[in-house]
């Protein structure tokens, strides 16, 4: 069968669960057979790394690199990644094509040992290599340890049934993705505890003079999800938002009416800035949006400074 388009992603389960998925609905919707789409399966930096936070290796574009680099040699049509581990700033040459539409965006309490962060015993370790939800955690615990706990989503949860950690956190989308969604003991409360910028959404990446490609993912888009995400994605690039910074956002689409709520804490989780707001949306839907998350975002820095930073 002649292959239509190369779909690059990383080699994690997950990655390919999701990328699958993708194929799936994206092929229906063309009208084309599944196979006519080959996947195409890239190692990144940010997968061989499993002792350390990504922070200490080079931050987010560790899980990009090698797809952004096959992309642009031309080895694969476009690529698939979870849109929280894109970089706000994108190489040159490569667009953000397509936004379809988002899984649920709320964090999973993972335990065997409570069903809730506040049923936890004091002193008790949650597991996390995420410098937000240690953030957050310390926050709302400050009785509680955390431990740096890296790896993929089953890593992860045989490192808690091993008994290194007493609880974790995971993307509830991650789960349902991989078919775990029973895994998790109770999902966050996202006004508790909002999740990163851009949880659950999925980007898929093209070349920027690819017009094939562009004009081929077209209908896939979904236009709340993109909305949403450039809210989110302004609130990190005025924050300067990297894995060096705490930061969660989760706007929620409505109608034509947008909710955003962001927050920048301290590292230890001693101190925290919030923003949230309500705008209709109306024209120019996306403008509008990002414009939101710049002004919240730039809010906080100028309230916040350089407290939130790790290495201020």
């Amino acid at each position: 069968m002649t292959t239509l388009f190369r779909i690059g992603a990383r080699g994690s389960k997950l990655s390919l669960a999701q990328t699958a998925q993708t194929r799936a609905r994206w092929a229906a919707l063309m009208g084309v057979a599944v196979d006519a789409l080959e996947i195409v399966p890239i190692t990144t930096s940010g997968d061989r790394i499993q002792d350390r936070r990504l922070i200490e290796a080079g931050g987010k574009g560790l899980f990009t690199k090698e797809l952004d680099e096959a992309l642009l040699e031309g080895r694969i049509d476009l690529a698939v990644h979870s849109l929280k581990d894109l970089p706000t700033h994108l190489p040159d040459g490569i667009a953000m094509a397509c936004v379809p539409e988002r899984e649920d965006p709320r964090d999973a309490f993972v335990s065997l040992k409570a069903g809730t962060l506040a049923e936890l015993a004091p002193g008790a370790v949650v597991g996390t290599a995420s410098l937000r939800r240690q953030a957050q955690v310390l926050f709302a615990r400050g009785d509680l340890r955390v431990a740096t706990l890296r790896g993929n989503v089953d890593t992860r949860l045989a490192k808690l049934e091993a008994g290194d950690a007493d609880a974790t956190f995971l993307a509830f989308a991650g789960l349902k993705r991989l078919g775990l969604e029973a895994r998790a003991a109770s999902l966050l409360d996202p006004q508790e505890m909002p999740p990163a910028a851009c949880q659950g959404a999925l980007a898929i990446t093209a070349r920027d003079d690819d017009a094939r490609v562009r004009d081929a993912l077209a209908p896939f888009e979904n236009a709340h999800a993109r909305v949403e995400i450039e809210a989110e994605r302004a609130f990190l690039t005025s924050l300067d938002g990297s894995c060096r910074t705490p930061i969660a956002a989760l706007a929620r689409v409505e109608g034509d009416a947008m909710s955003f709520l962001g927050e920048a804490l301290t590292p230890d989780g001693a101190s925290r800035w919030r923003r949230d707001a309500m705008i209709t949306l109306g024209d120019d839907r996306v403008a509008k949006a990002r414009a939101l998350g710049l002004k919240l975002g730039h809010d906080i820095r100028d309230e916040a400074g350089d407290a939130i930073l790790l290495d201020k």
